[in-house]
């Protein structure tokens, strides 16, 4: 059975991705992950705040440096209360690239197209075989228009595609107005691949408490179906990979994101619900699926269920939208 993929260029042993998630905070979480047979890591994010806190700290040090003497200006003291974050992120990356042999993808998390570069750099620089930019930005203000937004994404990544050579992979969100459109766009702009979707966890309110919660949630499967439904209609019109991720729990939700399209399938809940170990099961039972079905190889499945090409698009998802709803009233009756 050949599980082997392609994604971003990169030669994987199977299509299944540890996406980041606290179980790759650690080189000992990263190399559980690739012992369990996982085909790459994302670490967890590196945070765009994270960069600007150390950049001031780093800004104030260099200014105190002058009122002492000038050798100071290329002394940056270890001050205990300056944040490790990104140190430390790139630290963990070189270790961990050196512990396993699957790619190491590292994750940058923001919402600004300033500040990135050099990281992004030093990532490349530290051993990331890619990097996933997770782009978190839900615009607050109701006069910014849609446009202006979407042109944020494409600048972040033209602006990290101009000081790397590895790829570079978008994890959208579902949010645009158009995303296919945004998916066009990005994979015109030079983005190596496109992740479907971003899971925005956003904060809720407690009515009894009378506080604003940010309540932290695994996803469920029934997640997977509007990231399969751009991955179908994407799939054979984008030069970029698709990722799927969110809402894999068990060897059929691969099969499923496999069948609309996808080149890999990343899943972080079922891992945290399961543990590392649970990736050889979703693998075991990946196998069994395509032996079942006679698939020798997943190039042989993967598409199957695509959006057929010179499909009318919009008439080909209105069409199931109305079968799906006649089928519920059939199953359900009259009230």
């Amino acid at each position: 059975m050949d599980l082997s993929t392609r994604y971003l260029g990169l030669a994987l042993r199977n299509p299944l991705v540890a996406s980041a998630s606290p179980l790759s905070n650690t080189v000992d979480g990263v190399r559980r992950l690739a012992d369990a047979g996982v085909g790459a890591v994302v670490l967890f994010s590196l945070f765009e705040e994270q960069l600007r806190r150390e950049a001031a700290r780093n800004a104030a040090l260099a200014e105190a440096g002058t009122e002492s003497f000038a050798e100071s200006l290329s002394y940056f003291p270890e001050a205990a209360d300056i944040d490790p974050g990104p140190r430390r992120y790139l630290s963990l990356l070189e270790r961990a690239a050196a512990a396993v042999d699957i790619p190491v993808i590292a994750s940058l998390n923001g919402s600004t197209a300033g500040g990135w570069t050099d990281y992004a750099a030093a990532l490349e620089q530290a051993g990331a075989a890619a990097i996933e930019l997770n782009i978190y930005h839900l615009p607050g203000d109701p006069l910014l228009p849609g446009r202006d937004v979407e042109q944020r994404h494409v600048e972040i990544l033209t602006t990290v595609k101009a000081v790397v050579r590895v790829p570079v992979a978008v994890k959208m969100s579902p949010f645009y107005s158009s995303a296919g459109q945004m998916a066009q766009r990005l994979d015109r702009a030079g983005a190596d691949g496109l992740v479907l979707f971003n899971r925005f966890l956003q904060p809720d309110i407690d009515p009894e408490t009378l506080t604003v919660s940010a309540p932290f949630g695994l996803s469920s499967p029934a997640e997977g179906r509007l990231p399969r439904a751009w991955i179908a209609l994407l799939a054979g019109r984008v030069r970029a990979s698709l990722a799927a991720t969110t809402g894999v729990e068990d060897a059929a939700d691969v099969a499923r994101y496999l069948l609309a399209g996808a080149d890999v399938v990343m899943t972080a809940s079922a891992l945290l619900r399961h543990g590392p170990g649970y990736a050889g099961t979703l693998l075991d039972g990946l196998s069994g699926w395509m032996a079942r079905k006679g698939f020798a190889a997943v190039a042989n499945a993967r598409g199957l269920l695509s959006v057929p090409s010179g499909t009318d698009e919009t008439a080909y998802e209105r069409a199931g939208y109305v079968r799906a709803l006649q089928a519920a009233n059939l199953g359900h009756g009259p009230w």
